[in-house]
């Protein structure tokens, strides 16, 4: 029988710096936990602009869909932290570049921190192959 409930990891995304799984497969869905723009490797936030930091948030998500089987192409919804709204523009374009055809629903909301200072995060839930 196999286990109902399967947690995805991998060391080409930042551990969790918490008690929570980098991503929960189950039921045919992947849950990602969100992920902020840090090197996997240091464990230091990239980037000192928004955009810089989507683009490592974006490639971090990417590789933890990659660990359960899935891309960027399976995400159905996302859901996008901003510290300034203000910055909505520069995310969305660099967003725009890793969701090409058929992007995922989303929600884009600000808030007042977020982790180790960083800019944004993004959680995202992608349907995993039967």
């Amino acid at each position: 029988m196999t286990e109902r409930k399967r947690a995805i990891s991998t060391p080409r995304a930042p551990a969790a710096i918490g008690p929570y799984s980098q991503a929960i497969a189950m039921d045919g869905w992947l849950h990602c936990s969100g992920q902020i723009p840090l090197d996997p490797e240091t464990g230091s936030i990239v980037g000192d602009d928004v955009a810089a930091q989507t683009r490592q948030v974006l490639t971090n998500l990417e590789n933890v869909l990659r660990a359960a089987g899935c891309t960027l192409d399976d995400v159905v919804k996302a859901n996008v932290y901003l510290v300034d709204l203000g910055e909505f523009q520069a995310m969305n374009e660099v967003y725009a570049e890793y969701f090409k055809a058929r992007p995922p629903a989303r929600a884009c909301v600000q808030v007042a921190a977020l982790p180790k200072g960083s800019l944004v995060e993004i959680d995202c839930i992608a349907r995993l192959d039967r």
